[in-house]
């Protein structure tokens, strides 16, 4: 069996979503995505390999869609999931397998907020001359914002949830626009689990401030 024989069922349509066919990959997308967002919410380590395969599924939609940053982006997503899975393990320190929950230092806001703009910029240019992307710039702009966010989630950067958020305000229209209404519908869950996420990690973050925190399995 060849990877055409394998990807071609996946690519059916499934349901029919304003009249607009909705196929396999897509509906595995928002499955494993709202998952992956919801496990991030609990600080718990399986996100990871969810998001793993969420970023494959999404690969194949993207470039259906012709959303080409978007799809080289999961690329860069699952090196950074393999990143953070290995952060979350072993980046609380000598002795410490748990990565507690902290602010985004002005330092890293300064190197993030300088790459995302840079990176935006020079995403715009190269979809603009060298694909036929039909929305660069904004293709461009959720593309860094996810990066920042992500870069935020492998850290454990409260902040990372207001940069999900920011991107999704962008992402569900932008959706809409390409017709993958329902991958538009999973980015207003997103932006919903991504409220939960933000006060799930403050109220961790204060209670560990405050005093001593009791670590749960």
């Amino acid at each position: 069996m060849s990877l055409a024989d394998f990807l071609d069922p996946l690519q059916q349509p499934l349901v029919t979503v304003l009249d607009t066919p909705v196929s396999w990959t897509e509906v595995l997308g928002f499955g494993s995505g709202a998952l992956c967002v919801w496990l991030v919410a609990r600080q718990h380590i399986a996100n990871w390999p969810i998001g793993i395969a969420n970023n494959l599924f999404f690969i194949l939609l993207f470039t259906q869609a012709g959303l080409f940053a978007d799809a080289g982006l999961q690329v860069v997503f699952i090196a950074l999931a393999t990143y953070g899975w290995w952060t979350w393990t072993h980046g609380g320190g000598p002795g410490s397998s748990y990565l507690p929950v902290r602010r985004t230092s002005r330092t890293e806001w300064g190197w993030l907020l300088a790459a995302g703009a840079v990176g935006t910029l020079a995403l715009t240019l190269l979809l603009d001359h060298q694909t036929s992307s039909t929305v660069p710039f904004w293709d461009a702009v959720t593309t860094a914002l996810s990066l920042m966010a992500t870069y935020g989630q492998c850290r454990k950067r409260l902040e990372s949830w207001w940069l999900w958020i920011a991107a999704d305000v962008v992402y569900i229209p932008l959706y809409a626009h390409k017709d993958l209404y329902l991958t538009s519908i999973l980015y207003v869950g997103f932006m919903t689990l991504c409220v939960i996420g933000l006060r799930n990690w403050s109220r961790d973050l204060e209670r560990r401030t405050s005093g001593p925190v009791e670590v749960t399995a």
